[in-house]
């Protein structure tokens, strides 16, 4: 089959298409025939050398859409020619979901959406599963007010939708020209890139921007600051809960994620596609300034 690989750290010129053996699937797993993976910003971080593996074949992906191919030992609840969606966690594989084919454990996957297409369901689990377990980190009551940074964003338009829908008062913190954008996720209120409300003026922040310290500087003394990125959130001060989430492959909560999809109360943004075989092509867009929305790769 074919797979997006790198054999070593750089720009968009190490990826490249390979031909590998097809996977198997072990116990508890399940093959996908992948049509269509998501490319993140942490794909880019691999390539670029941030998370290690010198000396391995790194491969790309962890968001997939498609449908179950071939079940593993072990697995109840699937059945071949399902479809479905999963997060395949890990920054540093061999092999990931930007390939003709994917191995997941049973556990990672939920039931795909049938209110969309493969393509913008596959924009759904990483970007998802992150905004959600950033809102339920916040631990705030309804009614509290929540910034979110980088609310334009492929996991800031979750956070948005997802804050709002948990009776926070949100919000957006984007580009200037975002302002209708956000607010149509459900943010009652607008900051544009560049200024900021007063300081201790929010009860929580989701920061999927990643400013740190100026966006801790933000919450009111005894508030919560929730960062996205592991070890790189800014120390505690004032009182203020300074958590970080890490996403995991949560199958469970994947489904629930799916369900506010159907019922039309989750919306998911693609900003453009690519075919498999033009991977390097689309990382060189990874970076591209004003992408709103998630790329993806179709197999």
């Amino acid at each position: 089959m074919a797979a997006a690989v790198a054999e070593g750290f750089g720009g968009p010129e190490r990826v490249e298409i390979v031909r590998v053996p097809v996977p198997r699937p072990g116990a508890g797993q399940v093959r996908v025939r992948v049509r269509a993976a998501g490319l993140n910003p942490v794909d880019g971080a691999v390539r670029a050398g941030v998370f290690g593996g010198e000396g391995q074949r790194l491969g790309f992906g962890w968001d997939v859409a498609g449908e179950i191919d071939e079940l593993g030992a072990d697995v109840a609840g699937w059945a071949v020619s399902d479809r479905v969606v999963g997060l395949h966690y890990g920054p540093v594989k061999p092999l990931g979901t930007h390939a003709e084919y994917a191995v997941l454990d049973a556990s990672a996957l939920a039931a795909a959406p049938v209110t969309v297409d493969q393509v913008t369901a596959a924009a759904l689990p990483l970007s998802g599963l992150t905004a959600a377990r950033a809102v339920d980190l916040l631990e705030l009551p309804a009614g509290a007010t929540v910034l979110v940074t980088g609310a334009a964003g492929a996991v800031g338009g979750l956070a948005v939708q997802l804050a709002a829908r948990a009776g926070y008062v949100v919000t957006a913190l984007a580009g200037a020209d975002d302002e209708e954008l956000v607010r149509s996720l459900g943010a009652a209120h607008f900051v544009p890139r560049g200024s900021a409300p007063a300081a201790g003026s929010v009860d929580g922040v989701v920061d999927t921007a990643v400013l740190g310290g100026p966006a801790l500087a933000l919450v009111r003394d005894g508030g919560s600051y929730v960062g996205l990125i592991p070890h790189a959130a800014p120390a505690p001060e004032r009182g203020v809960r300074v958590v970080e989430q890490e996403v995991a492959a949560d199958g469970a909560h994947l489904a629930r994620l799916v369900t506010l999809v159907d019922a039309g109360e989750l919306t998911l943004r693609v900003a453009r596609t690519f075919p498999l075989a033009e991977a390097p092509k689309a990382h060189a867009h990874l970076a591209d300034p004003g992408t709103r929305g998630r790329i993806i790769l179709t197999a």
